[in-house]
């Protein structure tokens, strides 16, 4: 079985998956991150890096948990986004933005040591 490479990715490594590596944490990162659009599961799933079973799998248990809400149908395809009309949604919608500002923070300020002592 050939296995197909994620270079389609839309994040190399998302805030969330740094912390919490999985499929889970790379629809949040993902979602997060673009949560001014909706997207169908198979675009979660190409952009996030991981199969569209699997997606199919984490998107139906993150709805059930009220994290993601359906938004509309587009043909066949559902379309989701992140529900931060929930406090799951939006306190891991929180979490992902601290994360990456202390990412961002900190390889500022690695650059800054980095062109001081050079």
């Amino acid at each position: 079985m050939i296995k197909k490479s994620n270079s389609r990715k839309a994040l190399q490594t998302g805030p969330l998956e740094s912390v919490f590596p999985g499929s889970t944490s790379k629809i949040l990162d993902f979602l997060a991150t673009f949560k001014e659009w909706d997207y169908s599961v198979s675009d979660i799933a190409k952009n996030s890096g991981i199969s569209f079973k699997t997606a199919l799998n984490e998107i139906k248990n993150l709805e059930q948990q009220g994290v993601l809400s359906r938004t509309r149908t587009v043909g066949k395809a559902i379309m989701y986004k992140m529900n931060l009309d929930s406090k799951q949604g939006f306190y891991i919608d929180k979490l992902i933005f601290e994360l990456a500002t202390k990412r961002a923070l900190e390889s500022s300020e690695t650059k800054t040591k980095t062109k001081v002592t050079a």
